[in-house]
């Protein structure tokens, strides 16, 4: 089961992810990991990966796509896996669908978790980061016992650049005009799941699970 996870920054996508990698015991992989990975590994994949990330230029979608299906290949992958943040365009999912079709696979579910913009803002709002030791909290889902003060090491939080409302509403504007094509193009393929992000995140995940199947 190949399981793609669509959702704005902030949605909850990433949670969901790894909850449903535990639950069917399949990777959870983002292409963050695999870029990191290969270029530890020094694989000439991850050679070519580097000499674009060290220009600051964005890794070529053909190079992207060749990383992704070179870890679908491996074999934790044989029962399938979870996608986080990959494709992100058009392109990127037609040359996804093209490389696993020549395998004989396919992409089974692109779930999309729909959060509205406004709650994103509020809810990476509520963001605090430690500035000591890089914890994290929310001001409402979790909160310090001492109100500013890090449950860990006791180091000030922080309201991070990344979650500032207008740095989110960017990130989201971005986000839509990027993503927004995807989403119609898997519903175009009859595998596009919306799942409601605005629920508490078990219930987020029963509803996931009720797409899947137990």
């Amino acid at each position: 089961m190949k399981v793609i996870m669509l959702g704005a920054p902030g949605a909850g996508k990433g949670t969901q992810a790894k909850k449903i990698a535990a639950k069917y015991q399949i990777p959870h992989i983002s292409t963050g990991d695999i870029f990191r990975a290969n270029i530890k590994n020094g694989t000439e994949l991850g050679k070519k990966a580097k000499t674009y990330m060290d220009q600051g230029l964005l890794v070529p979608d053909e190079l992207v796509v060749d990383l992704v299906v070179d870890r679908l290949n491996q074999e934790d992958c044989k029962n399938g896996c979870v996608l986080d943040g990959f494709p992100r365009t058009i392109p990127q999912a037609e040359a996804l669908d093209k490389a696993l079709k020549s395998l004989g696979q396919k992409v089974d579910y692109a779930v999309n978790v729909e959060v509205p913009d406004e709650n994103i803002v509020t809810r990476m709002g509520g963001r605090r980061a430690c500035v000591g030791c890089g914890a994290t909290y929310h001001l409402v889902y979790a909160p310090t016992k001492e109100e500013g003060i890090c449950d860990t090491c006791g180091g000030g939080l922080i309201l991070r650049d990344d979650d500032k409302p207008e740095t989110v509403t960017k990130r989201l504007n971005v986000y839509h005009e990027q993503t927004q094509p995807l989403i119609d193009y898997y519903a175009q393929a009859g595998i596009l799941k919306e799942v409601d992000g605005t629920k508490d995140i078990e219930d987020v995940f029963r509803e996931i699970t009720g797409i899947l199947g137990e």
